[in-house]
């Protein structure tokens, strides 16, 4: 595994995303958080910052009303079902979608997800064509251009709720009330080795710590 590319200081970035429903086990509330649970249905990106430039970038995304749909801890340990390990799949496989992506640490948890995303910014080729608003990308195809964040997390939402509903009606999978996933999600801007480091323990020790967690249902 390449060396990931630590993105730069930011002022006002946020320490570790969450669900709106609680803060992860272990992490220290920030003074945003009150906020974002009254208003968590607003934007919580950072305003003005280009979420398609290089950096680490760690996620959290949350089944809507925390249901616990993708498997079960045994002893400390996740134990996926079908639909986890579809989730799991999906993930894995962003990167052909994606070219310029990393993937680093990542775990599917019973009703929650947690990964690292790296994004390597590829540099237009001098005097290449500006692309014409009506030479976008096709529906359905994967883009070719610089991803955000944003694209990123919103092809994984909906490849894994296309699969689930799948699931549901050929597998019988347990359903779920309009949506798979909350209607948003939760990063940091990771901006140095050790936040790298200390975020990627703490995603290797979730199952561990799920009987203390705040998503346990």
């Amino acid at each position: 595994m390449t060396k990931p590319t630590v993105g730069a200081p930011l002022v006002g970035a946020l320490e570790i995303p969450q669900c709106p429903t609680g803060q992860p086990q272990g992490i220290a509330p920030t003074d945003i958080t009150t906020h974002q649970k009254k208003h968590h249905r607003r934007s919580i990106r950072l305003k003005g910052y280009d979420y398609s430039q290089s950096g680490l970038y760690f996620i959290t995304i949350c089944t809507q009303n925390r249901l616990c749909l993708f498997g079960e801890i045994t002893d400390g340990k996740i134990i996926l079902n079908d639909a986890g390990k579809m989730v799991h799949e999906q993930w894995t496989i962003l990167r052909n979608r994606f070219h310029s992506i990393e993937l680093h640490e990542y775990i599917v948890m019973p009703n929650h997800f947690h990964g690292i995303v790296e994004l390597i910014v590829e540099a237009p080729l001098v005097g290449a064509p500006v692309e014409h608003p009506q030479m976008r990308q096709p529906q359905g195809i994967a883009p070719t251009g610089n991803p955000t964040i944003g694209d990123i997390v919103g092809a994984f939402k909906s490849l894994t709720t296309n699969d689930y509903i799948t699931g549901v009606k050929q597998y019988h999978w347990p359903s779920f009330n309009q949506k798979l996933w909350q209607r948003n999600y939760y990063e940091h801007i990771i901006r140095s080795e050790q936040s790298f480091l200390e975020i990627s323990e703490y995603i290797q020790n979730n199952p561990m710590k799920w009987l203390e967690d705040t998503y346990y249902g």
